[in-house]
């Protein structure tokens, strides 16, 4: 899959901002030409080309672009012109009114950079949301997950990484139930090296890998943030990788989720995405 590359020659974005309004004049618009500028342009040209357009049209481009474009198209082209903890913000905000798991992707696959960006965008607090709108240890997860400050850098403590392995299994596969509290707290305050290295250890001292055991434990939307937390932390490319993968099996393609993970993900680490999940 390829990686989104910018021209090495590039015009300014006054001549963008002009070439856009060419491409929207007349009947119907030159899609093809507002695809070969937008996609070719990096969060921080897109917005010193929508500010150059809003300077000499006195209009926003969304909304022209959002007249001019439509279906599928018009939801990538959208997304992508934000920027990306905007984009973020806006995802997790209409994931909550309704797919909470689209929600538990954005903020355990991201660290919690955008929290003051959405209460500034949307005048509430992400915790106030997750409280209305998720259950249980979902809520709980979720909630610990943004409210902690989480050390991200590639150092781990082995000590406390064995610790945290032997944890995890006397919580669940050693215990009768399941002690959810010590996942949460476990999946929630260790960095992502931390607990990828905790997996391994999981798997050295038990025979067994995490991610089974997280499955036969637990279940429902718990199970899938606490997969979801564990397996960007070991892989993020794989993950969205596999999501890939499922949105375009079968008959027919789940367009809402291919967008969002195209788009979500180019600036980031889609060139690392493996062609076979």
């Amino acid at each position: 899959m390829a990686r989104l590359t910018v021209p090495s020659v590039l015009t300014s974005p006054r001549d963008d901002a002009m070439q856009l309004y060419k491409a929207f004049k007349g009947l119907g618009c030159d899609k093809a030409a507002v695809i070969n500028i937008l996609a070719h342009r990096d969060a921080t040209q897109r917005a010193l080309i929508q500010q150059e357009y809003r300077s000499m049209y006195s209009e926003e481009l969304n909304k022209r672009l959002a007249k001019e474009l439509s279906g599928n198209l018009e939801k990538a082209v959208l997304l992508w012109m934000c920027d990306p903890a905007g984009r973020d913000a806006t995802l997790v905000r209409k994931a909550l009114s309704g797919d909470v798991i689209v929600a538990t992707e954005v903020i355990c696959s991201q660290i919690q950079y955008f929290k003051q960006l959405y209460h500034s965008m949307f005048g509430v607090y992400l915790e106030h949301m997750m409280i209305t709108k998720s259950l249980g240890d979902m809520r709980r997860l979720l909630l610990a997950y943004a409210r902690t400050m989480r050390y991200e850098g590639p150092e781990v403590d082995r000590g406390s990484v064995e610790h945290d392995a032997k944890a995890l299994f006397k919580a669940g596969e050693k215990k009768l139930g399941t002690d959810e509290k010590a996942f949460i707290r476990i999946f929630s305050e260790r960095s992502r090296a931390h607990l990828a290295a905790v997996s391994a250890s999981y798997h050295s001292m038990y025979a067994n890998s995490l991610k089974k055991a997280v499955k036969s434990e637990t279940s429902g939307p718990f199970e899938f943030a606490l997969l979801t937390i564990l397996q960007c932390a070991e892989n993020p490319a794989k993950y969205f990788a596999k999501e890939l993968h499922k949105a375009m099996k079968g008959m027919g393609t789940d367009d809402t989720t291919l967008i969002r993970i195209i788009v979500t993900r180019t600036e980031i680490d889609i060139s690392r995405v493996p062609q076979k999940a």
